[in-house]
Formats: structure tokens, C-alpha cells, sequence
């Protein structure tokens, strides 16, 4: 089991994903813990008016939206009983045990795992933190859970990642005979990734400095439709001398590759959605994440970013390279949304970190992919009193309408908390008055 936890100011825009996701017939809400009614009975309203009340009493903490989702092997098919079993397992292990939560079972793509939605807030007002939570809750919490539940290890599937980019593929010229090195990347590329064109594949074998290089359009091998394969260095720049594509063992010239696209366009269709999923569950309802946060937490998910740059140094492309589907994909093939200046419109418009590994590959727009990490934290202030405290009883033991006032939307004109009042400025008393 893998989790991924998510941190936002916007609970309306976390539980908009998953209500949409519900109407797309993509998940299903499969509990409402802590509600005092059934997730069946519950309207989109009600169930965000509870979460908001309670995230009301802490004004001071602006992150306040807890996002998480639990990932299952592909091999694994569990009954919605067991989802909720293990749902209730990893929030009472976290700390969240006695949060409202909701559970949605997502059905987009092909291996079983669940979303769950709460907030942070307690009932009086406390923060519950969330610094070391992935760190040291959820990595226990996931553990223990592989072994109650009878689950397939997450660790076997991150070494089996690791694989995907063994070190002897990595070329460093002038160590190694080029030939030898680039004929190396060549064989773990090109028959296991899907790519569609020359770039896409380049976004690949940058990774690895090695570059499939046609020439200059006004050149007599780009005319021929001859390709070349080279080393670059760590700057995207071209070193030592090109190798034609038809000296390899496996000839993998630009006739075979266009043979390639054709196949792999067809079997890539079914991983776009793992690949728009995990950007949109990362940017979505969220307007603090910046361009190398994103390109880090896709990382994590298998995915690696590929940005193309001008000489300026502007972004005008990029793509997305998919480790565990083994699929690559341009950005506008994905949609309008996931092209490189969707993402920059969607991102925190903050430039990228100066730590950040670039592969410049010049050619045909292969500049290069940047891959950074960022963090966050958040403060917060106790507010007692909150009117919920019995929010646990059982449904049959709790009056309707009782239970309804708990679904009502969050009113603006109550009286404000005395930490959070202003001060009143003293009018200066004016001249007529002194006289």
C-alpha cells in the first residue's frame, strides 16, 4: 500500500474533486465516518458545512484541508468492506480517528485505491499537525497495515521503480566506449517505453545523456530522414561523435521508430489518465504550488517532468514521462489543461529553484526537465467552545433536527473570536473641540 497526502486551504475544492469524479461515474462515496447521517443521505452541502464549521474555529491555521489517498497493488481487489476496514485502520493510526472524514473509492484507473477527505481542525479548535505526518505516522501506519490487512508491500513496488533507472545505464563520456554505453540506453528505452515522436523519446534518453538527433531541418540528413544517437553532458550540450542510428545491433533508424509511434499510440491510451490524474490531484483547488513542488511530487508518483526551453530560457513545452506505465506523453496531447502554459497558469507563478537538474537537449525542442522539492508548514491558534462536541453519537440517538443544524452553512455575521478583533484606532480629538 502507498499513501499520498495532500495539504490545501480549499475544502471545497478537495471534496469538488471527488463529488466530480462521483458524477463521472469515475468513484463512489462509500462512508461519511463521523457523520451523524449516512454518506447515501448526504447532500454535497452537508457534507462540506460540517468540515467548514470546524475549520472555522481555528482562523488563524489557513492549511485545513487534508487530502489522502491509499494506493493498492494492481493485483489487489478489495471489497468495499475492506476499503472502509483499512480506511478507519490508517486514519485511527494517524491521529484522525475522531475527525469527520469521507471515503470515495476511485474506479479511473487500473489499481484499487481510496480518497479520504478531513480536516485538520478539532472539535475545540486545536490544530492537529501535519509536518511529520507522511513522515513518521503514515509510513508506520502504512506498515502496520500491510501486515493487518494481509497487503502486498509498498517496498518491493518502490525497488521495482528504482529499476526502471538502473545507474549502469547512466553515461558519462570519456569513461566508457560511447558505443557501447548509448547501445545500453537504447535497449532498456526503446522496446519498454511508449513514445509517439522523436521528442518524446528524447525526453527519455536525456535522462540517460544520450540524444536521438536528426540534424537541422535544412540538413542533408534531416532531408534523407537519417538519425543519429550521441552523447550529451549534464548542460544538454552534444559531446564526442554522432553514431549512426544503423550500426546499432538493433537499428533503431527513424523508419523503425515511425513504425514504433504508430503501435504505441494505441497502447498508451489507457495510461493518460494515471498521468492527468496525479497532476490534477496535485494542483487542484490549490494556488501555492509552484512549478518545481509539482515536478517533485510527480516524481514520487513514478512521473518524471521534462520542460523544453527556448534560448531565453522560457518554458514553451513540456513532458510527462510515466516510469510505471511505462508511457510518455506531450503535454498538449494530454488536454489544454496539462500543455506547458496550462501548467504555468495552474502553478504558483514563483521561477524554479536554482538546485534544479536540467537537461538541455537542443534538438527539436528538447531543452530540457527540471525536478525540485519544497515543503510547507502552518501555525495555529485554540478556540474553545465549539457547540459539536457530541458530534459522535450515533445517528438514531441524535434528533433530526439536531443533526440538520450540524449540515447548516457556516454564517458570517456571528461574533468574532476576541484574538482575532481589531483594535479600534482613538479618533484624535479635532481643533474645535480643544477650543
Amino acid at each position: 500500500m502507498v499513501a499520498v497526502i495532500h495539504t490545501s486551504s480549499s475544502l471545497r475544492a478537495v471534496l469538488m474533486y471527488n463529488e466530480r469524479k462521483v458524477g463521472e461515474e469515475q468513484a463512489v462515496c462509500l462512508a461519511a465516518e463521523n457523520y451523524p447521517k449516512e454518506a447515501t443521505d448526504l447532500t454535497f452541502d452537508q457534507k462540506l458545512n460540517l468540515l467548514q464549521k470546524l475549520a472555522s474555529l481555528n482562523l488563524r491555521t489557513k492549511v485545513n484541508s487534508v487530502h489522502i489517498s491509499l494506493n493498492f497493488d494492481p493485483s489487489e481487489h478489495l471489497s468495499p468492506d475492506q476499503l472502509r476496514a483499512i480506511a478507519g485502520s490508517y486514519m485511527d493510526k494517524i491521529g484522525f480517528n475522531d475527525q469527520p472524514y469521507l471515503v470515495y473509492e476511485h474506479k479511473d484507473v487500473a489499481h484499487e485505491h481510496i480518497h479520504l477527505v478531513t480536516t485538520n481542525i478539532r472539535s475545540d479548535g486545536s490544530r492537529i499537525p501535519l509536518h511529520n505526518l507522511g513522515k513518521n505516522q503514515s509510513e508506520k501506519a502504512r506498515k502496520e497495515i500491510e501486515i493487518d490487512f494481509n497487503l502486498i508491500k509498498a517496498d518491493g513496488r518502490n525497488q521495482e521503480l528504482q529499476e526502471l533507472k538502473p545507474a549502469i545505464l547512466a553515461v558519462d563520456y570519456g569513461k566508457i566506449e560511447s558505443k557501447k554505453a548509448i547501445a545500453k540506453v537504447l535497449a532498456g528505452v526503446i522496446d519498454r517505453y511508449k513514445f509517439t515522436s522523436i521528442p518524446e523519446l528524447n525526453a527519455v534518453l536525456g535522462q540517460y545523456n544520450v540524444l536521438a538527433d536528426r540534424g537541422n531541418e535544412g540538413s542533408r540528413t534531416f532531408q534523407k530522414e537519417g538519425l543519429y544517437y550521441r552523447l550529451i553532458n549534464e548542460k544538454g550540450e552534444r559531446v564526442g561523435v554522432p553514431i549512426k542510428a544503423s550500426s546499432f545491433q538493433r537499428k533503431p533508424t527513424l523508419k523503425y521508430l515511425q513504425k514504433r509511434f504508430e503501435i504505441n499510440e494505441q497502447l498508451r491510451l489507457a495510461d493518460k489518465i494515471r498521468v492527468k490524474n496525479a497532476i490534477d490531484f496535485t494542483l487542484y483547488g490549490k494556488s501555492n504550488v509552484t512549478l518545481d513542488r509539482l515536478t517533485n511530487i510527480l516524481k514520487r508518483e513514478g512521473v518524471d517532468t521534462v520542460f523544453r526551453k527556448n534560448d531565453t530560457g522560457l518554458i514553451y513545452g513540456v513532458t510527462y514521462v510515466d516510469h510505471r506505465t511505462k508511457s510518455v506523453f506531450n503535454g498538449s496531447s494530454l488536454g489544454k489543461n496539462y500543455s506547458a502554459k496550462a501548467i504555468q497558469e495552474r502553478c504558483s507563478p514563483m521561477q524554479l529553484t536554482t538546485n534544479i537538474a536540467q537537461y538541455n537537449v537542443p534538438d527539436l525542442g528538447e531543452h530540457s526537465n527540471s525536478i525540485s522539492h519544497s515543503s510547507r508548514h502552518s501555525s495555529h491558534q485554540v478556540f474553545p467552545d465549539f457547540p459539536f462536541q457530541q458530534r459522535n453519537l450515533p445517528v438514531t440517538n441524535t434528533k433530526p433536527e439536531m443533526a440538520d443544524a450540524l449540515f447548516d452553512p457556516l454564517k458570517q455575521d456571528g461574533p468574532i473570536p476576541r484574538p482575532l478583533r481589531s483594535r479600534k484606532r482613538k479618533k484624535k480629538k479635532g481643533l474645535s473641540q480643544n477650543l
